[in-house]
């Protein structure tokens, strides 16, 4: 398969276009390193919610959440940060991303107090954080939120629920977008900053197929000071839809993680397992498998890659760019971890192989921040309207 810079975990080819610099081929040989002399300890077979703490914990040691605290937007370097760590361990990408996507609304909206009070923390790892947006009946809706937050003389109190949350249990402060107006769909949402240990917040832990700290909130008359409110009244849903913008290029990129770690597995057994006299990886319908893998983390990687690379330059497009990373790479990984398993034979079917853990792990990345169908619907709406009347003169 792909040229990499350590045994296979990013494709030097890609790397040395344009779209990267220096610093990020740099920063691809550091993850490398890193994660194979870390390797062990990055997949835990403890309880997810010990696993997840204890990875994030090493993460924080090893500097990798350091951008956290102050450091430059480098959405390159994120993405290949979740890449590397993807084809590492799913708990490693599950712990990294996690953390970066609950800081990045404090990054982005919070007051100078709410800085210093929670992004040290997450920066080093040894404070552990959480968005709340989903909810039973709104999840790639988020105009649609019903949990509820009454104003009163002192602050907020929340009433109602979040489902399918990352790091439910185990995150010691959670975004959460709430509704604190009667306005219409997204008019009247607003984001708070709710610490675990406020009375009357419960956690109802959810078993996922690809075992992980998740479950759903219940808010039961949580009252909130006033300064728990992050960003301004009303803004909730800009800051929703802009850290979701900027992430889902990054889903793209673990899905590239995901695949490659599974497309080299295969070529490694398909090269050697004896078949009708020659190796497997002979026959051409193997061959012609391998060809559309490669094919797709090419362009999975591209995709991903351009569409970091424009929000770097601030381009105002990134925001549909990202929406097509995420679409393809991750509908692009569940195929290739498919034939994997299929090159595999029954030896892919093993529980808790290596194999059979990537194929529970990927299926999660076309669901969360925004389903594959929510995405065609972004990127069908972006489509330049001009186009036909250019097509038709």
């Amino acid at each position: 398969m792909a040229t990499a810079t350590s045994p296979n975990t990013f494709d030097t080819r890609i790397l040395a276009l344009p779209l990267y610099e220096n610093h990020h081929r740099e920063l691809a040989e550091r993850l490398v390193t890193w994660c194979d002399e870390h390797r062990n300890a990055l997949v835990g077979s403890e309880r997810p919610e010990t696993a997840g703490l204890r990875i994030l914990r090493a993460l924080g040691d090893g500097g990798w959440l350091a951008f956290l605290d102050g450091g430059p937007d480098d959405y390159r370097a994120l993405c290949l940060a979740r890449e590397a760590f993807a084809y590492a361990g799913d708990l490693a990408d599950y712990a990294f991303s996690i953390q970066a996507l609950a800081a990045t609304p404090i990054r982005r909206f919070g007051t100078d107090d709410q800085r210093r009070r929670y992004l040290p923390g997450l920066a080093a790892g040894t404070l552990c954080g959480a968005f709340a947006i989903s909810e039973e009946a709104a999840g790639s809706d988020v105009a649609a939120i019903g949990l509820e937050a009454r104003e009163t003389e002192t602050g907020w109190v929340l009433n109602g629920g979040k489902a399918w949350i990352a790091n439910a249990g185990i995150a010691e402060v959670y975004t959460v977008i709430a509704r604190t107006g009667p306005g219409p769909g997204s008019f009247g949402l607003t984001a708070f900053l709710v610490p675990a240990a406020v009375p009357g917040l419960r956690v109802e832990p959810v078993p996922m197929i690809a075992p992980r700290a998740l479950g759903h909130l219940v808010f039961d008359d949580c009252a909130l000071p006033r300064e728990a409110l992050l960003g301004s009244r009303g803004a909730g849903f800009p800051i929703a839809m802009e850290v979701l913008d900027r992430f889902r290029m990054t889903v793209g990129a673990a899905a590239l993680g995901f695949a490659r770690r599974a497309a080299d597995a295969a070529l490694s057994r398909a090269r050697e397992r004896p078949m009708l006299g020659g190796k497997l990886f002979d026959l051409p319908t193997v061959r012609a498998t391998f060809a559309d893998m490669e094919v797709k983390l090419d362009a999975a990687a591209l995709l991903v890659a351009r569409s970091a690379w424009e929000i770097d330059q601030g381009d105002s497009r990134y925001a549909r760019h990202s929406s097509v990373a995420k679409l393809y790479a991750t509908e692009a990984a569940q195929q290739i971890v498919d034939s994997a398993v299929q090159i595999f034979g029954a030896a892919g079917l093993v529980r808790d192989s290596l194999l059979e853990r990537l194929y529970r792990q990927i299926r999660s990345l076309r669901i969360y921040e925004g389903s594959s169908e929510v995405q065609q619907a972004i990127i069908a709406a972006a489509i330049d309207p001009d186009r036909t009347h250019r097509g038709a003169s």
